[in-house]
């Protein structure tokens, strides 16, 4: 039986003199608004929020968190832990590039604004407030709508998110993002290489840091993975504050019934990947006003490399999926 993490139910259990289990103290900050599923048994699953930010726990060791501070430029999801180490596998920010924030959304060049980097003043993408959905024992659903535009001025897109982390296995997270992304007035794209889901990895499993960049083809490298089209890429290597030569990575992968068939990859050896036709088009994409697109995303955290990952399977079990 879980016990209700509160004061009320501790000091009765106590007066009965019930024998309580060890029960970790929450943070402050942890602390401010638990979920149900936030038990006095940290085994197992665990989500809570605090305000605009979700927190997931696997036994009691951070998964992940998604962020959606209006004080950001957009909303992202960091750390990603990964699942041997707990070593998160992307960085929330790094030089030369600190616009990167680990695992985002975004969009350059929208009807002249910016929705990926530089001021606000440019554009923000403003979370409406990120609510828990469903909770399973191995699975946490987050939910939030956000409006693309600049402050004071008039939305001029919006997007609504489903995001679905899993704890598949001990080596495998998945976190799944399904994306309603509608024109709120006609909406005209330039080309531009800062578009669209991206991830930026942790320095010790990129090939600046050591690591490997491959793709679905077997490809290595940015050279050989830049503007190919590919079921997914990934970046994996040992990490570097294990002393256990623990072997981890991250890949990205984009569903075939996305608009833009045979994408091409974004690709950089420092760390950067994000399947995106807006660096590659010849004319401008365009969006009329109360239309919309949807896009799927998997995200796979894994142990091993892309090959003992086995990420053309996945990628096929994925695709499977209703």
């Amino acid at each position: 039986m879980t016990i209700p993490l509160t004061r009320r139910h501790f000091l009765r259990s106590a007066s009965a003199c019930v024998a309580l289990p060890f029960i970790q103290p929450l943070s402050a900050a942890e602390s401010l608004k638990p979920t149900n599923s936030l038990t006095a048994d940290p085994e197992g699953l665990t989500t809570y929020q605090t305000g605009p930010q979700i927190w997931i726990r696997w036994n009691n060791r951070l998964l992940t968190c998604y962020r959606a501070h209006n004080s950001q430029k957009l909303p992202y999801m960091y750390p990603l832990a990964g699942p041997i180490s707990g070593l998160s596998l992307t960085s929330e920010t790094a030089l030369p590039y600190p616009h990167h924030s680990s695992l985002y959304f975004g969009c350059d060049r929208v009807n002249g604004c910016n929705f990926w980097q530089e001021g606000f003043e440019r554009g923000q993408i403003v979370s409406q407030g990120p609510t828990i959905g469903k909770v399973t024992r191995n699975s946490v659903e987050i939910l939030d709508t956000c409006h693309w535009k600049k402050p004071g001025a008039d939305v001029v897109m919006k997007d609504k998110r489903r995001i679905l982390v899993t704890v598949a296995s001990p080596q495998l997270r998945f976190i799944d993002w399904d994306i309603e992304w509608s024109a709120v007035e006609n909406v005209v794209i330039q080309k531009t290489n800062h578009s669209l889901f991206a991830a930026r990895a942790a320095f010790d499993i990129v090939p600046t840091g050591g690591g490997m960049l491959k793709n679905a083809e077997g490809l290595s490298g940015e050279k050989a993975t830049f503007g190919k089209p590919s079921a997914w890429c990934d970046f994996s290597g040992k990490r570097a504050d294990s002393t256990s030569n623990i072997l981890e990575g991250i890949a990205i992968m984009e569903h075939p019934k996305n608009p833009w068939a045979d994408c091409p990859w974004f690709t950089r050896d420092y760390g950067f990947m994000s399947p995106t036709a807006f660096n590659f088009m010849e004319k401008p994409w365009e969006l009329a006003r109360d239309k919309s697109v949807s896009l799927r995303y998997r995200v796979v955290l894994h142990a091993g490399d892309a090959q003992e990952a086995r990420l053309n399977q996945l990628f096929i079990d994925w695709i499977k999926e209703a």
